[in-house]
C-alpha cells in the first residue's frame, strides 16, 4: 500500500512535469523550416497549361515556444528563437498581427497577377479605390485620431490612390510637423489633424504610425483562383508570378524540373528581400527541389542570395541557387533551361 502510494505520487510528479514541458507556453518565438507545397493545386487559371515539373511555394512555420520545443531549437541548426515581445508590434495583438499577415499575402497575390498577366500579353485592367488603415500603432500619433477600416483620400490636399504615393507624401516631413488628411469613415467623408513622431523601434524613421493597404481592383480576362489558406506574408510574390506565367503560355517553363524559391514582389516586378531565407533552403531540399530562386538584392553583401548559398553548403544540397533582382531575371533563367 505505502508502495503504491509512492508510485502514485511520482507518476503524478512526472504528470506534471511533462505537462509543464509541453503546454506551458514560454516569452518566446520560434522560426523553423516549414513546407515547400507545389502551386498548381493553390494557383488555378481558367483554361490555363499544364507544366511536367512544379513551381513551389516556400514556408516558415513559426509558434510560441514551449519548454520542450525551446531546447530542441537550441539543439538544431536553422531554428531561431526571439523573444515574444520581438516578433509582436507594440500595441499590436497576435490576431491583429495575423490578420495583416494575410492582407500582405492578399497584397502579393494581386502584385503577382499583375506581374504574370502583364508579362505574357494578357488583358489586365486596374481600378484604385483608396488607401485603407490596417491597424494603428499604440504610443503613435495616429493611435488619437484614426482607426482601423479608415479610407485615406489626400494627404494635405493632394490625392493618394495607393499607399506607396501616401508613404512618399508623409516623408517629406519632419518629427513633430502635424499633416492634414482628408479621410471617409464609414458614410462620413472627413479632414482631420495628425501628428508625425519617431518609431519606437526605428528612431530614423518618421510616420503616422499606421499599417496601411491599397484597395486595387484587379480585373483580368482569364479568370484566377487562389487558394492559400491561412498562410500569411508577402515572399511568395515572386513564386505566385511564375506559376500564374507557366500556365498562362504555353511553353513549358518548368522544362520537367521541381523550382521553388522566394521574395516579395513589387507591381512593377523587382524581387524583394524576405525573412527566415535559410530555413526556406531547408525545407525546399527537404522536399527533393531542383532550383531554388533568392532575391540578389543588387549583390549586396549578406543578401538574400548569399544566406541561401551558405545554408545550401551547409546542409550539402545539390539545389541550384540563382540570384534573381527581378521577374524578368527568373524567366530568362528558366527559359535557358534544357
Amino acid at each position: 500500500m505505502v508502495w503504491n502510494k509512492k508510485r502514485l505520487i511520482l507518476y503524478s510528479f512526472l504528470l506534471v512535469i511533462l505537462m509543464f514541458v509541453t503546454l506551458y507556453r514560454m516569452p518566446y518565438y520560434i522560426y523553423k523550416p516549414g513546407t515547400a507545397d507545389a502551386l498548381n493545386n493553390v494557383v488555378k487559371v481558367t483554361d490555363g497549361f499544364d507544366s511536367e515539373g512544379d513551381m513551389h511555394l516556400v514556408t516558415v512555420r513559426g509558434g510560441q515556444a514551449t519548454p520542450l520545443q525551446y531546447v530542441w531549437a537550441l539543439l538544431h541548426p536553422f531554428q531561431d528563437i526571439r523573444l515574444l515581445s520581438e516578433v509582436f508590434p507594440e500595441g499590436i495583438s497576435q490576431e491583429e498581427y495575423f490578420q495583416v499577415q494575410l492582407q500582405m499575402m492578399e497584397n502579393s497575390q494581386e502584385s503577382s497577377m499583375v506581374v504574370a498577366y502583364k508579362a505574357a500579353n494578357k488583358e489586365i485592367d486596374i481600378t484604385y479605390n483608396g488607401v485603407y488603415v490596417v491597424s494603428v500603432l499604440e504610443g503613435m500619433p495616429a493611435e488619437e485620431v484614426l482607426q482601423t477600416g479608415d479610407k485615406i483620400i489626400a494627404v494635405n490636399n493632394q490625392r493618394v490612390e495607393n499607399a506607396e504615393s501616401l508613404i512618399d507624401l508623409v516623408d517629406k516631413h519632419t518629427k513633430n510637423s502635424k499633416i492634414l488628411l482628408t479621410i471617409k469613415r464609414d458614410d462620413s467623408k472627413m479632414k482631420v489633424e495628425v501628428g508625425l513622431a519617431a518609431f519606437p523601434n526605428n528612431p530614423d524613421k518618421v510616420g503616422m504610425g499606421i499599417q496601411l493597404v491599397t484597395d486595387r481592383e484587379v480585373n483580368v480576362d482569364q479568370e484566377l483562383n487562389f487558394s492559400s489558406g491561412d498562410i500569411g506574408g508577402p515572399s511568395a510574390g515572386l513564386m505566385f508570378a511564375l506559376e500564374i506565367y507557366d500556365q498562362l503560355t504555353k511553353e513549358d517553363l518548368t522544362k520537367g524540373y521541381q523550382i521553388a524559391g522566394t521574395g516579395e514582389i513589387s507591381y512593377e516586378g523587382d524581387v524583394m528581400r524576405i525573412g527566415g531565407i535559410d530555413k526556406k533552403v531547408v525545407a525546399a531540399d527537404e522536399e527533393g527541389c531542383d532550383i531554388f530562386f533568392a532575391p540578389n538584392e543588387s549583390g549586396v553583401k549578406d543578401s538574400n542570395y548569399h544566406v541561401a548559398l551558405q545554408t545550401a553548403k551547409e546542409i550539402n544540397s545539390s539545389m541550384k541557387i540563382v540570384p534573381v533582382d527581378t521577374f524578368d531575371d527568373a524567366i530568362e533563367y528558366l527559359s535557358n533551361l534544357k
